[in-house]
């Protein structure tokens, strides 16, 4: 267990081997799940009202809408899961490295909040199907949604697979639950095919858009996915992780695809009964329920649409579960029981629902619902950005880094959701300000939260850009060179060489020992910057730490039974610090680098780790390419 303490999900990290699988089908089998678990936040009820209230208002002509938002989803989420592959750390986990603390704070802080929205949209979309389909009072359906918490420690004791087994179950019912709605129906074909075609019939029909592109992608979501594409066994070569990423794409496509099938069913039905019999203004989901059975004429309809919301509640509330475990450990470092974690986040989303459904009534669920997905919004640009400044990001991605035209597609889709979901919240802020009999109230709590919200969302987006600018003008040379005064020197008699255990080794040390020849002492460094090693230090005791540890002791050997006094030292964390800490301790005349082997070390010669050291270090630097 202490060797995947920095693992994403380290109880269920690797669990499926899919090294072991062979010919495409087998392959693709073992790869095949998580982008199930994370569709069905695609298909949560909080998705249900703006699909209903989009068909019943404009028939099928927002259809187009919901491809283009499910292709904005396909980009993101495979970006998420191409981060989880390559770097083998979830969004947290990445974006803890790549911003200050205070900062990360906000970002967990806020992810928390996203996801108890969330689960507070499924919360009231499991007590209204309950309701639906067992005249159970809401208030008692929002309690009993409580025990949830006993089936997602089940589903985690027997593993993941059984968990994605669960979830897809859910997704079948949902699926056929609709197939049979649309039977039922019988929507207008030539109709249905233009709502293929973009068009905004008007400003109402623009407000529903934005409605169902905003909701479209969950900023939980983009950490989930990171995540659980780790679950697999991979081959960490170069071939097997793009041959990882290939089955991960068209495991997203086909779970996303199932996504955009389930919320097209919705505004087709919606389309098909209420805005063809004149009823559209419908928007509340029992609405559609009691509707349903009035226009069809036929009893299963409402039942099935009863079961398929308590399905889509229910999928989505595990999958809501494993979010919060991981931007907890993530962010934090801080790892607590499952069924704890998913009952503080249950009581956090029951305790709103609750009170307002016993003051104001039954009815107020809806804007219970608006003001879930209002919460959403906010967070979404706070997930979505960091993920494309990670994965565009050279030196950490490496030949999978995004490709320019990925760059700019996502850069448009942020840009694009991040707008839409900004004037949601503008709009609806400016709304409560209207309709509160004391606005003041919210002038002085809502709207500064509001900016200082803003103002982080600009600070995460520009402030990697601004490090990389720095960076490249610090590497551009400035000034003129001072007068030659060239004086010979005696050798040097204490070196340090770092070291990565490859091939550009030999060439590091043969380089060294021409400096000092045998008279010299030598300072074998060797720097171990997994995210354990960042957080711990010296403390961390992984495989990757033992391993290196045996590797300096090889070295050691060799060197000394060739007559060469020889150290060893292992640093921990960020090579700018580490390497020049331990050089400057050691006393040391010179600092001997190779290139080629160990990221860090590349980052040495061509990037910021370079200007860092060489500013740092008491002696002269000399780099062996």
């Amino acid at each position: 267990m202490k060797l995947q303490s920095d693992k994403s999900l380290s109880e269920v990290h690797s669990s499926i081997d899919t090294t072991a699988k062979s010919g495409f089908w087998k392959k693709l089998f073992a790869f095949i799940g998580p982008a199930y678990l994370v569709s069905v936040g695609y298909m949560d009820p909080g998705n249900w009202a703006t699909d209903i209230a989009g068909g019943s208002q404009f028939g099928y002509k927002l259809l187009w809408v919901l491809v283009m938002s499910n292709l904005m989803a396909l980009l993101l989420q495979s970006l998420s899961a191409r981060l989880g592959l390559v770097r083998g750390l979830d969004l947290a986990q990445a974006s803890k490295v790549m911003y200050p603390r205070v900062v990360n704070f906000f970002n967990w802080m806020l992810a928390e909040i996203a996801i108890a929205a969330c689960d507070l949209a499924e919360v009231i979309g499991m007590a209204i199907g309950l309701q639906l389909l067992f005249h159970i009072p809401m208030l008692i359906g929002v309690s009993l949604t409580v025990l949830d918490t006993l089936l997602i420690l089940v589903l985690q004791k027997h593993g993941i697979r059984k968990m994605e087994a669960f979830i897809l179950a859910l997704i079948a019912t949902i699926g056929f639950a609709f197939i049979a709605e649309l039977v039922f129906a019988k929507p207008n074909g030539a109709e249905l095919l233009k709502g293929f075609i973009p068009s905004i019939p008007n400003s109402d029909a623009l407000y529903i858009a934005i409605g169902i592109i905003g909701a479209t992608v969950m900023p939980h979501n983009l950490y989930l996915h990171s995540s659980l594409v780790q679950t697999r066994k991979i081959d960490r070569s170069h071939k097997g992780i793009k041959e990882a990423i290939k089955y991960n794409l068209i495991d997203t496509n086909i779970a996303l695809n199932i996504a955009l099938f389930v919320n097209a069913a919705i505004l087709i039905l919606a389309a098909a009964t209420f805005f063809s019999s004149g009823h559209n203004e419908v928007s509340e989901i029992q609405d559609a329920h009691r509707l349903l059975n009035d226009i069809l004429g036929n009893k299963f309809a409402p039942i099935l649409f009863a079961v398929a919301l308590i399905a889509a509640g229910q999928s989505s509330t595990l999958t809501g579960t494993l979010s919060g475990q991981i931007v907890m450990e993530g962010y934090l470092n801080l790892r607590i029981q499952p069924w704890l974690r998913r009952l503080i986040t249950r009581l956090i989303a029951i305790t709103p629902a609750f009170l307002v459904i016993y003051i104001l009534g039954e009815g107020a669920t809806g804007q219970l619902l608006i003001l879930s997905q209002v919460i959403l919004s906010l967070q979404l640009g706070f997930a979505v950005i960091p993920l494309i400044h990670l994965t565009s990001d050279k030196k950490q991605m490496g030949e999978f880094v995004n490709k320019q035209w990925i760059k700019i597609a996502a850069w448009l889709v942020a840009g694009l959701i991040v707008y839409l979901n900004g004037k949601l919240v503008v709009e609806t802020v400016s709304g409560w300000i209207k309709e509160s009999p004391n606005p003041a109230v919210l002038y002085l709590t809502v709207v500064p939260a509001v900016i200082a919200i803003a103002l982080l969302l600009m600070y995460i987006t520009f402030s990697p850009i601004i490090k990389k600018a720095k960076a490249k003008e610090n590497r551009v040379p400035d000034g003129l060179p001072d007068d030659l005064n060239i004086i010979a020197t005696k050798k040097y008699k204490r070196i340090a060489i770092t070291v990565d255990f490859s091939t550009s080794d030999s060439k590091a040390i043969s380089n060294a020992v021409s400096q000092g020849g045998n008279t010299a002492s030598y300072i074998l460094i060797h720097i171990v910057e997994t995210a354990g090693a960042r957080m711990m230090n010296s403390e961390i005791d992984d495989l990757e730490t033992a391993s290196d540890k045996i590797n300096l002791e090889k070295y050691k050997t060799d060197l000394m039974s060739k007559g060469f006094t020889i150290e060893t030292q292992l640093g921990f964390g960020n090579p700018k610090k580490s390497i020049p800490e331990i050089v400057n301790n050691c006393n040391c005349d010179l600092l001997v680098m190779g290139a080629h082997g160990h990221r860090a070390l590349k980052d040495i010669i061509f990037g910021t780790t370079l200007d860092t050291v060489r500013h740092n270090v008491k002696v002269p630097v000399l780099i062996v390419k």
